[in-house]
C-alpha cells in the first residue's frame, strides 16, 4: 500500500511539473515509480494495471517532451509486453471471461499503442523509400475515396479498433508540449513526408469528426469524460473535450480548411448544450476565429457566430450584409482597428461576466492580450513618446482607438488575474499610465 500511495504522490507532483515544461527533471522519478510498481508482486495484479499503464504513459510522454521519441516508443513497447504477459497469466488462471477485466486490458493496451503510434506514424513514412510525392492523395480527391484513404489512415485502422481510439491517437500525435496556440512555434521539419503525415492526420480527424465512417462512428456523440484516456478500443463516440482540442490544434497548425470544417460540427454541438463547461469552450473557439484575421491578415474568409451577446459584430450570422461588411473591412489595410477592436471588446466582455466557470482559459487570454499588444505596440509607443503634445498627436493621427484598445487590454489583465503570468503585462500597464500622464499634461 505504501508503495502504491508513494507512486500516486510522485505522479501528481511530476504531472504538474510536466505541464510546466519540466519533463526532463521528472523523468527519472516517474521511471522509479514504474519500477517500484513492478517490484511488488501484489501491485502486478490486474487491479493495479490501469495505474501502472498510466505511469508507463507518463514516462513515454516525458521522453517525447525531451525530443527522445525513440526511447518513448521503446518504453511503450516494453509496457505493452508487460501488459501482454499479465494477460497471458490471467487467461491461464481464469477460464471465465470477465468483461471488466477485458476492459482494463484494452484501456492499458490502448495507452501503450498511442505512445507507439506517436513515433511510428512518422518513422514508417521516413523509412518507406518506395513512397513518392506522386502517390500522395489530393485532398479534394480524398473526399471521394473510401476509408482508409491514405497511408496514415491505414496505419490507424491497423493499430486501433474504433473511431474513438483512432481520434485519440490523432490528438496525441499532433499535441506538442512545446507548441503554443499562437506563433512562435518550434521549427517545422523540412521533410515533406512529415508535413504530409500532419496533413493526413488532420484529414483523418475531420473524417471521424464529421461522422462519415458508417462502420466506426455513428452520429456526433459527446459523453463527458474527465480523462481522454478513458476512451477504450472499439468505442464509437468522440468526447466533447477531444473535439474542442482538435479544433484548437487545427488553429495552431494553421490548417484553416480543417479548422473551419471541424468548427462547424463542434459549434453545432456546443450551442445545444446548457452546461457552463461547454459555454466556456464555445467562447474560446469564438476567440480563435476572431484572432485569425488579426494574426493572419488577408486570410480571413469565414465568419463564426455563437449564442449570446459577447460581441455584436462577432455574433452576426454568416452571409448577412453586416458580416460581409466586416469581412471586407477586415481585408482593408486602410482600417487596422476593426479586427483588433472586435477581438479586444469580445475578450473584455467574456472576462467581465460574473460567471467565473465560463471565463476562457488563462493561456488563451494571455495569447490574446500578447497578440493585441504586439499589433498595437508600435503605435502606442509613438503616442507615448509624443509627450506634452499627446492630445495634438491623437487628433492629428486619429489615434484614439489605439489608446482605447490599450485600456481594454489593461482591464482584461486586471479582471482575469493574469498579471503575474508574463512580465510584458507590466509594460502594458506602464504604457497606459504614461499616455494618461501625457494627456493630463497636454
Amino acid at each position: 500500500y505504501f508503495i502504491f500511495a508513494g507512486t500516486i504522490h510522485i505522479y501528481t507532483i511530476c504531472r504538474h511539473l510536466m505541464v510546466m515544461g519540466q519533463s526532463a527533471k521528472v523523468l527519472e522519478y516517474l521511471l522509479w515509480a514504474s519500477i517500484c510498481m513492478e517490484s511488488s508482486i501484489p501491485l502486478l495484479s490486474v487491479h493495479y494495471l490501469t495505474w501502472r499503464a498510466t505511469l508507463y504513459t507518463a514516462v513515454s510522454q516525458c521522453y517525447f517532451d525531451c525530443q527522445a521519441g525513440i526511447h518513448g516508443e521503446i518504453f511503450a513497447r516494453r509496457g505493452l509486453i508487460k501488459i501482454d504477459e499479465l494477460k497471458q497469466l490471467e487467461d491461464i488462471s481464469s477460464s471465465l471471461e470477465n468483461t471488466e477485466t477485458e476492459k482494463i486490458f484494452r484501456e492499458a493496451a490502448l495507452k501503450m499503442s498511442v505512445m507507439i503510434f506517436k513515433r511510428a506514424v512518422y518513422e514508417s513514412r521516413r523509412k518507406s523509400y518506395s513512397f513518392r510525392r506522386g502517390s500522395r492523395v489530393n485532398p479534394r480527391k480524398a473526399a471521394t475515396l473510401s476509408w482508409p484513404r491514405t497511408t496514415t489512415e491505414r496505419l490507424l485502422v491497423e493499430m486501433f479498433d474504433g473511431a474513438a481510439a483512432q481520434f485519440l491517437a490523432i490528438l496525441e500525435v499532433l499535441s506538442d508540449s512545446s507548441r503554443n496556440l499562437l506563433s512562435p512555434h518550434p521549427p517545422v521539419p523540412d521533410e515533406i513526408e512529415i508535413r504530409d503525415v500532419t496533413s493526413e492526420l488532420f484529414s483523418a480527424g475531420l473524417e471521424i469528426l464529421s461522422g462519415k465512417l458508417a462502420l466506426n462512428f455513428k452520429g456526433f456523440c459527446y459523453p463527458v469524460r474527465e480523462n481522454i484516456f478513458v476512451i477504450t478500443a472499439g468505442e464509437k463516440e468522440v468526447s466533447g473535450d477531444a473535439a474542442v482540442k482538435f479544433v484548437k490544434l487545427a488553429f495552431s497548425y494553421e490548417e484553416w480548411d480543417v479548422f473551419y470544417s471541424a468548427l462547424k460540427f463542434v459549434n453545432n454541438f456546443l450551442q445545444a448544450q446548457d452546461d457552463p463547461m461547454w459555454k466556456k469552450a464555445e467562447i474560446e473557439l469564438e476567440l480563435l476565429t476572431l484572432m485569425q484575421p488579426v494574426v493572419f491578415p488577408g486570410k480571413f474568409e469565414h465568419s463564426f457566430s455563437i449564442s449570446g451577446d459577447n460581441s455584436k459584430e462577432a455574433s452576426t450570422p454568416q452571409g448577412s450584409e453586416k458580416t460581409q461588411t466586416i469581412r471586407k473591412e477586415s481585408l482593408n489595410p486602410g482600417d487596422p482597428f476593426r479586427d483588433l477592436t472586435i477581438l479586444a471588446k469580445t475578450v473584455f466582455s467574456c472576462v467581465s461576466t460574473s460567471e467565473q466557470n465560463v471565463h476562457p482559459d488563462k493561456k488563451i487570454l494571455v495569447d490574446v492580450v500578447m497578440c493585441l499588444w504586439q499589433k498595437c505596440k508600435t503605435e502606442l509607443q509613438q503616442i507615448q513618446m509624443s509627450g506634452s503634445d499627446c492630445l495634438e498627436y491623437l487628433r492629428k493621427h486619429q489615434a484614439y482607438q489605439w489608446v482605447h484598445i490599450l485600456w481594454i487590454m489593461n482591464e482584461i489583465i486586471e479582471k482575469s488575474n493574469i498579471a503575474d503570468t508574463n512580465v510584458m503585462f507590466a509594460e502594458i500597464t506602464l504604457c497606459l499610465a504614461a499616455i494618461l500622464e501625457n494627456v493630463a499634461d497636454s
